[in-house]
């Protein structure tokens, strides 16, 4: 019954989607080329909103709890379970202030209005998922930019996303190369629940009433710990608040 009940939700969900994306990509064009950086943030911060916004049409809400303050001023890597793309939109409304930066598949700077706009222009870094000798250079590349910027970058160690909520193999690679390069920042572990229930039917329709919650635990430093142990920590908080 639900699934047949979403059925037009999601038809007018994905038309708010499709001119959020065709406007938001015009908005972000002419603030990125004629004012910069800071009104280029603004605008996708003002997108994200939306975006979140738009998921009240099919009753879905987002909502993250702090369990301890994060400063700014500071590197910070984010690393998280992945769901689904509400994952990467809700932490880059939630965690604004951080200026949140990804790691992401080259497919996806390609092609999507707005996503792969701000992709190529907002400070991301594209890897090639078949192409490992590219991977690492970009990782070096994002952890000296928010080293040198103090800014944040976002990592999900599983690789790709689950797709019911269980999570997969966290891969330490990434994150190690992040901290090896990025020797002043902090390791904020997020644990992601509900955001796969939003396309558990698939791409269409999508599901009804998903209570998407992030949980930011509190920051680790990368100076404070040897690799394996923050790995471990890591790891062990943010599955630890995975709903099954």
């Amino acid at each position: 019954m639900q699934k047949i009940i979403s059925i037009p939700l999601s038809i007018i969900t994905y038309l708010l989607v499709l001119i959020l994306l065709c406007i938001f990509h015009i908005f972000q064009f002419i603030s990125f080329n004629l004012f910069g950086y800071q009104a280029h943030k603004r605008i996708v911060d003002i997108f994200g909103y939306f975006m979140l916004k738009i998921l009240l049409v099919n009753f879905t809400t987002a909502k993250a709890e702090f369990r301890a303050d994060i400063p700014t001023g500071k590197p910070i890597i984010f690393a998280a379970n992945h769901q689904g793309v509400y994952d990467i939109i809700g932490i880059g409304w939630f965690l604004r202030k951080y200026h949140p930066k990804y790691i992401s598949k080259i497919e996806l700077g390609r092609g999507i209005p707005s996503i792969s706009y701000n992709l190529n222009h907002g400070g991301s870094v594209l890897i090639d998922r078949k192409n490992p000798k590219q991977a690492l250079p970009a990782l070096k590349k994002m952890a000296e930019y928010i080293q040198a910027n103090n800014r944040s970058t976002v990592i999900y160690p599983e690789g790709t996303r689950s797709r019911d909520g269980k999570p997969g193999h966290f891969a330490s690679n990434g994150l190690k190369i992040l901290c090896k390069y990025a020797p002043d920042a902090l390791v904020v572990p997020i644990t992601i629940n509900n955001s796969w229930k939003i396309t558990r039917y698939g791409f269409f329709p999508l599901g009804i009433g998903t209570r998407l919650r992030f949980i930011v635990h509190p920051p680790m430093a990368v100076k404070d710990y040897d690799f394996n142990t923050l790995f471990e920590n890591t790891e062990k908080l943010i599955k630890g608040d995975i709903e099954q």
